[in-house]
């Protein structure tokens, strides 16, 4: 026997960094033709899978599960951590029809098209309309981050991306039991509640162990590897329990991105120097797969599905933020941008492929799926960058003078027959959005004794309460707007329209004056804006008026401010 042939080619360490340096390489690729590089990862597992190389055949592929299911775990968690309620409020009516519709709309679509159009059978074509819900959190923030963009649908998008991949777990959870229980609607039904309350119990717990962890015990310098622990955790622990360790990541995002929010840039942070690696990995071993020679053969299917995906989402996001009452412009390109499809998607197939009464239909899910999925990993991110560019919200990350007036601190409808009431109603808004150094009483009792000084009613239906606090880095406030106006008793006897709350520290007082200046020189020069501004429909029409371009004089760029100065 020759010394070549007793030497081994299949050690898993040795085939993952084979796959790790192929990946790369097709990534970089893809990059120099201006392509997505996950895409040239998938394309690169592709190849290597045709190549038939020791070690990288299909049944070898089954050894690097434990770390598909990390990257999975990874993917949930972030998009878990993503979802900070506070930073939601007056966008829960629209999330909750854009939800509906992606759980209705979309796989309806879908289905359909499939079965009737591409004449696919009914198992295979309701596990495809499920994972077709599937978003693409990561795709998406990267390409926000790289438009620089800002607004209305940029944060409903963020939003939304990870809200929607928790319902296609659910949905999918939901078909995959109905398949299993002879189509037992209740009973699949009953399956999918345990899954998401046995999942919480577990994503939750294990979240809030690893932050008491962190206070008592363990210092800053392990938050990260407490949050990898986090994550392990979940995942095992959901596989132990039989329910979904996607849904379980998800949960344990969400625990910790509100039990303690400041914690969740520090543990990303320290994610995101792995992330590539991880990646990499994760959606080379992903397009390895993909049979490929099967795909000439159902490349109409995939072609099929990719545009019902598109017209589902299109269309259920069209009809749900059109109900909702959000900006037309909004509306008409939010669905292009809910066109990538990611990491949960290829989690749900590579799901399919795991369960044993769902062989007969594994084949051909895998191969209309995750070639779909290629096609869209390469569409999708342009596509997100058109509705974002369309919308007018790319490169709006610029430091502007009202960058605290997101639409989470607006409050339309605002009630009060005095001005102290006035001012706690918002105060309660302001600290249910925001930390400030003082306690709320004391915060309230310090505006109403500027107040009593020198009313901040400035006429024109404006009054713009405030304090100077101590501490603190930045100006903090909420805007609340009442259209039928407020009696309180302002010097030109006029009803109060808009009352603007401010938290100013000491360090920003240059920044409060220009506030209060920009505000009131605006509201009362600007007749349209000042209609505009006090007869907004929702916060979100409110923000639009904001931060319109049109509104330099109100919301002016600081760095041009401070360029024009150096002048």
């Amino acid at each position: 026997m020759s010394f070549l042939e007793t030497v081994r080619f299949d050690d898993p360490l040795l085939n993952l960094a084979m796959v790790l340096v192929c990946g790369i390489v097709g990534g970089e690729i893809c990059g120099l033709l201006r392509l997505p590089k996950v895409t040239g990862w998938i394309g690169t597992g592709i190849l290597l899978r045709a190549m038939s190389l020791p070690g990288l055949d299909g049944e070898a592929l089954q050894r690097f599960t434990p770390f598909m299911n990390f990257v999975l775990g990874y993917i949930a968690f972030t998009v878990g951590a993503a979802l900070y309620f506070a930073n939601l409020r007056n966008a829960g009516k629209r999330l909750s029809l854009l939800l509906l519709g992606e759980a209705i709309v979309t796989p309806i679509v879908v289905g359909l098209l499939l079965i009737y159009v591409g004449g696919m059978e009914m198992r295979p074509a309701i596990l495809l309309a499920a994972i077709a819900i599937a978003g693409a959190p990561g795709t998406t923030v990267l390409v926000v981050q790289e438009a620089r963009a800002r607004g209305i649908l940029t944060s409903t998008l963020i939003a939304a991306v990870a809200l929607i991949d928790m319902v296609a777990v659910g949905m999918f959870v939901f078909v995959s039991s109905f398949l299993h229980v002879d189509n037992n609607f209740f009973e699949a039904l009953g399956y999918v509640g345990f899954q998401v309350g046995t999942s919480f119990v577990i994503g939750a717990s294990c979240a809030s162990l690893a932050l008491v962890l962190n206070r008592t015990i363990a210092g800053p310098a392990f938050l990260g590897p407490l949050m990898v622990a986090v994550i392990l955790g979940s995942w095992g622990a959901a596989v132990g329990f039989g329910v979904s360790g996607i849904l379980a990541c998800s949960f344990a995002g969400i625990t910790v991105t509100n039990l303690r929010h400041e914690t969740v840039r520090s543990a990303e942070a320290y994610l995101h120097n792995i992330g590539g690696v991880l990646f990499a990995l994760f959606f080379t071993l992903a397009g390895m797969r993909l049979d490929f020679s099967q795909v000439p053969a159902a490349f109409s299917l995939v072609v099929l599905y990719f545009f019902a995906r598109l017209s589902g989402k299109y269309l259920s996001a069209f009809t749900a933020l059109g109900v909702a009452g959000v900006p037309s412009r909004v509306r008409n390109y939010f669905g292009l941008a809910l066109l990538p499809h990611g990491g949960v998607a290829v989690g749900l197939i590579l799901l399919v492929q795991s369960e044993p009464h769902l062989q007969g239909v594994q084949e051909i899910v895998t191969t209309v799926g995750l070639a779909a999925l290629a096609i869209n990993q390469l569409l999708g991110p342009s596509a997100a960058r058109i509705a974002l560019t369309r919308v007018g919200e790319d490169h709006k990350d610029r430091p502007r003078l009202l960058d605290f007036l997101q639409e989470q601190r607006i409050v339309v409808d605002l009630k009060g027959n005095s001005r102290e009431e006035v001012i706690k109603s918002l105060a309660n808004h302001l600290y249910a959005t925001t930390k400030l150094p003082v306690p709320q009483k004391q915060f309230v009792e310090m505006v109403m004794e500027r107040e009593a000084e020198v009313t901040t009613c400035m006429g024109e239906g404006l009054m713009i309460p405030h304090t100077i606090l101590k501490e603190g880095e930045e100006v903090k406030g909420v805007l609340g707007i009442s259209t039928e106006g407020l009696d309180l008793k302002a010097p030109d006897n006029r009803p109060v329209h808009a009352v603007l709350l401010l938290a100013t520290p000491e360090s920003e007082r240059s920044r409060h004056l220009e506030v209060l200046a920009a505000f009131a020189t605006a509201i009362t020069r600007d007749v349209n804006l000042r209609e505009q501004l006090y007869h907004a429909r929702s916060a979100a029409h409110a923000y639009n008026i904001l931060h319109a371009d049109d509104t330099a004089e109100l919301n002016y760029f600081l760095e041009d401010v401070m360029e024009r100065t150096r002048d």
